[in-house]
């Protein structure tokens, strides 16, 4: 039996489980997402992914929450490691329930905590981070069903006055339906 000793990895800033032979990373994270739809001018803040799954795919700023973090700090915190990004959380958009996967999505609305031009640029997670007008965003490219959700749920309240949180559509109430690209010859 591997023996599980506390480090930290290189690469990272907090303590995680490893084996101690092998260096295997036990991760201790809840199963719930944050992220941001970071809007600057009506555009909208993507990251291009550097990290598995789906390398080379667009997303919204998002990822796993830490331990001892609330959900906005989360996704402030999302924000920054994959798009370089300091934001003001405005309010919910989105919550979504990925059953497949066992896990719970939520998305923000948010803006630059800066005045001025938005300040980005890539950050480890991330190969390229654009600021893309929403009829700019390619779709066919786009890593993950709930990014689209969230897209979606930010342009139907584009006027800026956050209304009620949306769910999953109702094509997939559950969130059992894998993610495919029309554009790459997948069905949706």
């Amino acid at each position: 039996m591997p023996e599980f000793v506390r480090r930290i990895p290189e690469g990272d800033d907090r303590e995680r489980m490893m084996c101690a032979d092998c260096g295997h990373i036990s991760y201790e994270n809840p199963k719930i997402v944050v992220g941001a739809v970071v809007v600057a001018d009506g555009a909208i803040l993507m990251c291009r992914r550097a990290i598995e799954p789906r390398r080379g795919f667009w997303t919204l700023p998002a990822g796993f929450m830490e331990m001892h973090e609330t959900l906005e700090e989360g996704a402030a915190r999302e924000t920054w490691e994959e798009a370089r990004a300091r934001i003001v959380v405005d309010g919910v958009l989105g919550m979504f329930s990925i059953s497949r996967i066992g896990q719970v999505q939520i998305f923000y609305r948010a803006r630059f905590a800066d005045d001025g031009p938005p300040q980005f640029a890539p950050g480890p997670e991330s190969l390229d981070v654009q600021m893309m007008p929403f009829d700019q965003i390619p779709w066919d490219e786009v890593a993950f069903p709930t990014v689209r959700w969230a897209l979606d749920a930010w342009r139907n309240q584009a006027d800026g006055v956050p209304g009620a949180p949306v769910g999953n559509p109702a094509s997939d109430p559950r969130g059992v339906h894998r993610y495919r690209n029309p554009g790459r010859g997948e069905p949706s």
